[in-house]
């Protein structure tokens, strides 16, 4: 096999000690997918010593890349720089907490092995299986209605942190792609389904972290990108 087929990213902002779970279960998951992959952690201006986490793990393992910035771009802009460095021609991206369980890795990648441009995990079809509070079940549940309301998109879970893509097909709609945060995930799966991509969507084991809530400025924030891509796409045509 030549060049490398495989490459995971881990977006990662003060998360030394999820690190240090999340860079070896990679490696046992990802050798028993494929002989030629690449660990790419995407490391945001992180001060409690992640990068340097990041450096000790590649001593031992080159196949760890350590993509370093000094302040912090916000999880959209970090993980656009990653996806532009990245050598696979498969590239896939998942949360450094593990809340996706990695078993499910190789039916993220396989879906793209069979021809999918996209595939990612979700926490809302039938057979999901996901902990999280009423609160922040009944927001996503709202968010997600919102967006295939008005945005066309078939896709029932856009923010799960676990999805894959082709990279020749993916790169294309990077530059279209506005939001450098946490609505990152939304907005390049709406833009590629109008550019006719194909998605695989799968249901997923996902737990949620700890200290993660829902507020009412959460939610105001999530109905405001909604309508600003809605804008973007039927208004200004971008």
């Amino acid at each position: 096999m030549t060049g490398t087929e495989v490459t995971a990213i881990i977006p990662v902002f003060n998360d030394r000690k999820s690190l240090e779970i999340a860079i070896p279960a990679s490696i046992k998951s990802l050798s028993e997918i494929t002989l030629s992959f690449e660990i790419l952690i995407a490391e945001d201006g992180s001060s409690d010593g992640s990068a340097e986490l990041v450096t000790e793990y590649k001593r031992q393992d080159p196949r760890i890349h350590l993509l370093h910035s000094d302040e912090r771009q916000g999880r959209g802009r970090a993980l656009n720089r990653a996806i532009r460095d990245a050598r696979g021609s498969i590239i896939c991206y998942y949360d450094v907490d593990l809340a996706t369980g990695i078993h499910h890795l190789p039916e993220l990648i396989d879906a793209i092995r069979h021809g999918y441009d996209i595939s990612t995990g979700s926490r809302l079809m039938p057979d999901s299986d996901i902990v999280r509070s009423g609160g922040r079940e009944v927001a996503s549940r709202s968010y997600n209605f919102l967006v295939r309301s008005l945005l066309g998109s078939r896709v029932f879970d856009h923010q799960c942190g676990f999805k894959a893509f082709n990279r020749e097909r993916i790169l294309p709609i990077l530059p279209a792609v506005r939001d450098n945060h946490w609505f990152w995930d939304t907005e390049i799966l709406v833009r590629a389904q109008k550019k006719g991509y194909s998605v695989r969507e799968f249901p997923v084991q996902w737990r949620a972290g700890k200290g993660t809530t829902v507020r009412p400025r959460d939610v105001f924030e999530m109905g405001s990108a909604v309508m600003r891509l809605w804008w973007q796409i039927h208004v200004s045509k971008d």
